[in-house]
C-alpha cells in the first residue's frame, strides 16, 4: 500500500536546530527586561510560538501573565509590559494608545516591543509620531523558519501572498532572503540555485547580498540544490480540489501550524481534540500522501494487524506478558487511538465528499483542465451560483475556468459576473477587481475572441507587441497561457487508459490522474536538464524571470547532499504539491525539503483576495 522508495534516498538534515535557535534568541530577548513581566502576543503568533516555547518555558523566564493582542485597553497590573508582534502599523498604534493612556493617568511602566521576524522603519516612524519612541525599547526576534515536519518548513507568513502579489508591497522579500540565508549558513553551501518568478529573483538577490556581507566558512553541505518558485507562476494547482488525504484534511478541518482540531463527529465523544499531524504519527505518515480512494482499505488492514498484535497476549506466560506490557502495549494503545481518529476523520470526509455535488464538481474541474465541454461547465457554474451552493467554490471555479481558457469571452464574463454579484452581493465588486489584477479572472480582449478556425489560420499580428506591453503592465492584464503550457509539458495525461490510483505512475495521481501540477513539473524538468536549457518556450509562456546559478565551489558534487533539493514556494504551497514532490523524490532518488511562506489551499488563496475582508 505505502509507496516503495529507492534504497539510495539520502537522509534529511536535522531541522530541530532551527527551533532551538529561535527559542534561545527569544529567551535572551525576554531576559533583556529583567523581573516579572506580562507578555502580549499577537493572535497569529500564538500557534507558532507554542511550537517553539510553551507556557512553562516562558514562565521560567519571569513571564507572569499571557494575553492575546485584542486592540482594546489592557487590564494588566504589571509594571513591565512586553509585546510580541508582527511588524504591523495597526498593532504599533494600539501599543502607542496603551502607553499614552498610562501617561494620561500618571502611571509609569516599562514597555518592550519584540518584532518578529523583523522590524520595519514604518513601525518606528509611528512610535516617533505618537511621541513614545524614547519610552519603549524595540527588538527583533529573527524567527524566520518553523519546521512543521521532517521535510516541511514554513515562514508562517500568510499575508506574504496578498501583500506581495496583489498590493505590490515587497517588504517581505527580504524576509524570504533572510530565511534562505539562515538555511544556507546552517546547511549549505548550495551547489546550484534555480528559480522562476519576479519575487524569486528578488529573494535570491537579497540572499546573495546577505551572503556577501557575512563571513564565509567552509563546511560540509547538507542541502545540494535550491529551487525558488513564485505562487503566481502556477495558480491552477492551488485552485484544484485536493484529493490526497492530507490535502482533504486541510480543506475540511483546516490544518493550522501543523495541528488540526477534530470535532466531536470525528472523536466520537462530546469533546474536540487537537492533534499534531506529522511523521511522528505512524498511521498518518502512511496515508498522508495517498489518494483518498485508497485510505479506507489501508485503515481497515491496519485495524486487522492491530487486532492480531493484541491477540498475541492470549496464551502468554507471566514473563512474556510482562515483556508485552512493558514493551509493546503502550505503542499499540497509541496506534489504536490514532487509528480510530483517522477512521473518524475519513468517515467525516466521506460524508462531505461523496455527495453527488462533489462528484459533479470534480468532473467539471477535469473538463476545464482538459479543455472539453466548456459550455457544459459554464452551465454547471451558472447553476452552482444561482443555487448559492458555496460562495468560495463558485469563485474558485470561475478562476479555474478563466485561467484554463486564457480569459473568458466578454459576454460570458459579464453574464457570470452579474449572476455572481446578484447571488452573493455587490460588495464583491472589489473582489473581482482584485482577481482581475492578478490575472485570475479576466475577460479576453475583444480582438482575441476568435473562432477556433481563425486562431488556427493565424495568430493576431500584434501578439508580440501585446506581449511586450503585458510585460510592462503585467499586473493589469496577465495572460495564463495554460493550454500551451499543458501541451508543452504534458500536464494533462492522455485519458485513453484507466489510471490506477493504487499504483501511481506519475505526479498526476494527486489529482486523480487528471493533471500534473505545473509547479512540480517545472521542478522535475529543471532538475532533469540541470537548468532551463530546452525550456525557453515554457519560460516565455510564463513571462520569464527564470534563472540558474552555480553556487559555492566548496560544495562536493558527488556527495549525498546533491540529492537533497530545497524547493521554496513564495506565496504559499498546498499539501497536494508536497505529496507530488515526495512522490517525485521516491521515483528519482531525491529527498525534497519544502520551504513555504505559508501552507495554502483554494479557500485561503481566494479568502486573501476578497475585497470585503477587514
Amino acid at each position: 500500500m505505502a509507496h516503495s522508495s529507492r534504497r539510495d534516498c539520502p537522509e534529511l538534515p536535522d531541522f530541530s536546530l532551527l527551533k532551538r535557535l529561535a527559542r534561545d534568541q527569544l529567551i535572551y530577548l525576554l531576559e533583556q527586561l529583567p523581573g516579572k513581566k506580562d507578555l502580549f502576543i499577537e493572535a497569529d503568533l500564538m500557534s507558532p510560538l507554542d511550537r517553539i516555547a510553551n507556557v512553562s518555558i516562558l514562565k521560567q523566564h519571569e513571564v507572569d501573565k499571557l494575553y492575546k493582542v485584542e486592540y482594546k485597553p489592557v487590564v494588566s497590573t504589571s509594571d513591565q509590559l512586553c509585546f510580541l508582534i508582527r511588524p504591523r502599523i495597526q498593532t504599533v498604534k494600539w501599543i502607542c494608545d496603551v502607553a499614552n493612556a498610562d501617561k494620561a493617568v500618571g502611571r509609569f511602566r516599562r514597555y518592550k516591543i519584540i518584532f518578529t521576524p523583523q522590524k520595519f522603519f514604518a513601525c518606528e516612524a509611528v512610535l516617533e509620531e505618537q511621541g513614545i519612541f524614547g519610552e519603549v525599547t524595540t527588538d527583533e526576534w529573527s524567527f524566520y523558519l518553523l519546521p512543521l515536519d521532517d521535510d516541511v518548513i514554513s515562514l508562517e507568513l500568510p499575508e506574504f501572498f496578498r501583500d506581495n502579489f496583489l498590493a505590490g508591497d515587497q517588504r517581505w522579500v527580504r524576509t524570504a532572503g533572510s530565511a534562505l540565508h539562515l538555511l544556507h549558513s546552517l546547511y549549505g553551501p548550495f551547489s546550484k540555485v534555480y528559480g522562476i518568478g519576479r519575487c524569486s529573483k528578488m529573494a535570491y538577490e537579497s540572499w546573495r547580498e546577505q551572503v556577501e556581507q557575512g563571513e564565509q566558512r567552509a563546511r560540509q553541505a547538507e542541502i545540494g540544490k535550491v529551487f525558488l518558485i513564485d505562487r503566481d507562476v502556477d495558480f491552477v494547482t492551488p485552485l484544484c480540489s485536493q484529493v490526497v488525504y492530507e490535502g482533504l484534511v486541510d480543506d475540511i478541518f483546516r490544518i493550522k501550524c501543523g495541528c488540526v482540531e477534530f470535532g466531536p463527529d470525528v472523536t466520537s465523544s462530546d469533546k474536540s481534540l487537537k492533534v499534531m499531524l506529522n511523521s511522528q504519527d505512524k498511521v498518518f505518515n502512511e496515508i498522508r500522501n495517498e489518494h483518498f480512494s485508497n485510505v479506507f482499505g489501508f485503515l481497515s488492514q491496519k485495524a486487522r494487524n492491530l487486532q492480531t498484535a493484541y491477540d498475541k497476549r492470549r496464551g502468554m506466560d507471566i514473563k512474556q506478558m510482562k515483556t508485552f506490557v512493558s514493551e509493546e502495549l503502550k505503542g499499540l494503545k497509541q496506534e489504536h487511538r490514532l487509528l480510530s481518529l483517522h477512521i473518524g476523520a475519513s468517515e467525516s470526509i466521506m460524508k462531505k465528499k461523496t455527495k453527488q455535488d462533489f462528484q459533479e464538481l470534480l468532473k467539471t474541474e477535469h473538463s476545464l483542465l482538459e479543455g472539453f465541454e466548456i459550455r457544459e461547465s459554464i452551465s454547471f457554474l451558472e447553476e452552482h451560483i444561482s443555487r448559492q451552493v458555496s460562495m468560495m467554490e463558485s469563485l474558485r471555479l470561475l478562476c479555474l475556468l478563466s485561467i484554463t481558457e486564457n480569459g473568458l469571452l466578454p459576454k460570458d464574463y459579464r453574464s457570470l459576473k452579474a449572476q455572481y454579484l446578484q447571488s452573493y452581493g455587490a460588495d464583491h465588486l472589489l473582489t473581482f477587481a482584485n482577481l482581475k489584477q492578478l490575472g485570475l479572472l479576466v475577460e479576453q480582449p475583444a480582438g482575441e475572441a476568435l473562432t477556433a478556425m481563425e486562431s488556427k489560420v493565424g495568430k493576431l499580428v500584434n501578439d508580440k507587441t501585446a506581449g511586450k506591453l503585458s510585460d510592462a503592465f503585467s499586473s493589469l492584464a496577465k495572460k495564463s497561457n495554460f493550454r500551451a503550457l499543458s501541451r508543452k509539458l504534458n500536464l494533462v495525461p492522455k485519458s485513453d487508459e484507466e489510471y490506477d490510483l493504487r499504483v501511481p505512475r506519475d505526479m498526476a495521481y494527486i489529482f486523480s490522474g487528471a493533471y500534473v501540477p505545473l509547479s512540480c513539473k517545472l521542478v522535475e524538468q529543471v532538475l532533469e536538464r540541470d537548468g532551463w536549457t530546452g525550456l525557453e518556450e515554457v519560460t516565455r509562456l510564463l513571462n520569464g524571470h527564470e534563472f540558474a546559478v552555480t553556487g559555492s565551489s566548496g560544495a562536493d558534487s558527488k556527495s549525498d547532499a546533491q540529492r537533497i533539493i530545497l524547493v521554496m514556494f513564495l506565496g504559499g504551497c498546498t499539501f497536494s504539491e508536497i505529496s507530488a514532490l515526495r512522490f517525485l523524490g521516491r521515483e528519482r532518488g531525491y529527498k525534497f525539503i519544502v520551504v513555504t511562506t505559508a501552507i495554502t489551499n483554494s479557500s485561503r488563496l481566494i479568502e486573501s483576495l476578497l475585497g470585503n475582508r477587514a
